[in-house]
């Protein structure tokens, strides 16, 4: 089947699995497409162990014609996060700058580390060594809250405007930052690159500083060319040329288009937003983004659900990925636990703040397709149960795991949270409460 083909019955199963949402879970519509798409993923395993019907080995032969980390990070990623910065406040993201700044760079760096290690050690106590080098990039690759994920449910969920605006911010800066991360330890893992100070600075310094320069000119060249004309219709497709030709540039001059799809977002919805639209074109500028991106999470995370046919499972998963989950968890406090620490000394926040932002911290289809993108041949032999892996494999399997848990369990329950946190009378600029002697 033409892999066209595939996209349009795949885009028809999400908006039919989303109109079903309103009337059967009537939950937020990325968690219930997920947690269809899993569902039509067991019945087809289910249905196929019966012989009652054999589908699983043709849609197992499908996905992989979609290629998820090309779809996605060459492609789908772009039109995400663009569409996502554009409705981030610039003015709220300055007085939020030292707390996103730490989320997304400190925290990112703590929560690699954090799971990498952790998880080195948790292979080495069953038996299974796994090279320090690889636990690391699996923390590199789960570290980054994904920004699809949680713009989705946040956005939603109306949490608090303090809140809301460190989780948006921290989701789109540390998906940027956590890809160069991951581009780094990739390099010192699989393309032999020397693991000097020199080295991984300058991978570091092309990628991230390449990324924003390429956004601050893509953004200030759209800005003027948007300005310049009067014709609504070109307005919009000026925007749409943006996360395409300007997201494919960044790949190919080999820097980070995550990060230029961020900061080109930013520059066009604060300055250009307000210089080169209407206020007609400005609700036809929201209302046409937040529908091509609805429409795109709907697909991802029918794929993400879907990809569960693709995987054949070892008894020995369920425990990697039981153990994936609770580690990546404690990389989570550690990463949100440790600048707020520093933070609170300077400022007061709200009470639902380290919470909302530790149970918020949503993982989704970017987290699997850089597992996804991990070349396969590179063996780990194990004492237990005498059983030899796949390095990617295990990657995939455990990503999987998390990521399932973070939209299913931890996206399904973060509402009540959210809700107490409105509840909860708190002003940022309320003076202390004395303290009893």
């Amino acid at each position: 089947m033409d892999v066209y083909y595939i996209f349009c019955f795949l885009a028809a199963v999400s908006v039919f699995l989303g109109f079903i949402n309103q009337y059967v879970l009537r939950t937020q519509t990325t968690i219930a497409i997920t947690a269809g798409s899993l569902a039509l993923s067991l019945i087809v395993t289910g249905l196929g162990k019966l012989e009652v019907v054999e589908l699983r080995d043709w849609v197992a032969q499908l996905l992989p014609l979609m290629n998820l980390p090309d779809l996605l990070l060459k492609g789908m990623l772009g039109f995400l996060l663009f569409a996502g910065s554009l409705h981030i406040d610039l003015l709220m993201l300055r007085n939020q700058k030292v707390e996103i700044t730490l989320l997304a760079i400190v925290g990112t760096l703590i929560s690699t580390f954090a799971v990498g290690y952790m998880l080195y050690f948790f292979f080495g106590l069953i038996g299974m060594p796994v090279a320090l080098v690889y636990c690391l990039l699996f923390g590199a690759l789960i570290s980054p809250t994904d920004p699809i994920a949680v713009l989705a449910i946040i956005k939603s969920m109306k949490a608090p405007e303090q809140v809301s605006i460190q989780v948006e911010g921290e989701s789109l800066f540390n998906d940027g930052f956590g890809m160069v991360v991951f581009a780094v330890i990739y390099a010192l893992a699989f393309q032999g690159t020397e693991p000097t100070v020199a080295a991984i600075s300058h991978l570091f310094l092309v990628e991230a500083l390449g990324g924003i320069a390429l956004g601050l000119a893509i953004g200030g060249l759209f800005h003027w060319l948007i300005c310049s004309t009067n014709d609504h219709s070109l307005e919009l497709l000026l925007t749409l040329v943006i996360p395409t030709a300007g997201f494919a540039a960044a790949n190919m001059l080999g820097v980070s288009g995550a990060l230029a799809m961020v900061v080109a977002g930013i520059i066009i919805g604060n300055f250009t937003r307000e210089k080169g639209f209407s206020r007609m074109s400005q609700h036809e500028l929201d209302n046409f983004w937040s529908i091509t991106e609805e429409f795109l999470n709907g697909i991802l995370f029918l794929m993400v659900g879907l990809f569960l046919i693709t995987i054949d499972f070892k008894p020995i998963d369920y425990v990697l990925i039981v153990a994936a989950i609770v580690i990546v968890l404690l990389g989570r406090v550690a990463a949100v636990g440790v600048p707020f620490l520093f933070l609170k000394r300077h400022r007061r926040y709200h009470p639902y703040t380290e919470r909302i932002l530790i149970w918020g911290g949503l993982r989704g289809g970017l987290a699997l397709a850089l597992a996804m993108s991990i070349p396969a041949g590179y063996v780990v032999n194990g004492v237990l149960e005498d059983a030899t892996h796949d390095l990617r494999h295990l990657w995939v399997v455990m990503t999987y795991g998390v990521v399932l848990f973070s939209i299913v369990v931890q996206g399904s329950t973060i509402a009540p949270l959210i809700r107490r946190s409105r509840e909860a009378s708190f002003s940022e600029n309320e003076p202390p409460t004395p303290q009893a002697d």
